[in-house]
């Protein structure tokens, strides 16, 4: 076949490196080569929020913040490995995405 890239997305650091950790096992397991998983760049979406929406009382702001995780990992294409990895149960905040070239 050929190379599996798959990319781990997700506002949780924590379910990016367990599912990281979940697809590593599987490839180690079944001897087929893999890199990573590569920690990308994290993106972070901040907004300032005034917090007394009328004319008058003091400038207080709110400060909101939330950070993008992601992680690539690179495994042989083996079709075997594939559907493992396709059977890992995925929490909702995090997405998957496979990309085979």
């Amino acid at each position: 076949m050929g190379i599996a890239v798959i990319k781990l997305v997700s506002t949780s650091a924590k379910d990016v490196v367990a599912i990281a950790s979940q697809i590593k096992s599987i490839a180690v397991s079944l001897n087929v080569k893999s890199k990573g998983p590569v920690p990308l760049p994290t993106h972070t979406i901040s907004q300032t929020v005034r917090k007394n929406p009328g004319k008058t009382g003091s400038h207080t702001f709110e400060r909101w913040e939330m950070r993008i995780h992601k992680r690539l990992i690179e495994i042989d294409g083996s079709e075997q490995a594939l559907r493992q990895v396709m059977r890992i149960p995925v929490p909702d905040n995090v997405q998957i995405e496979i990309s085979l070239s």
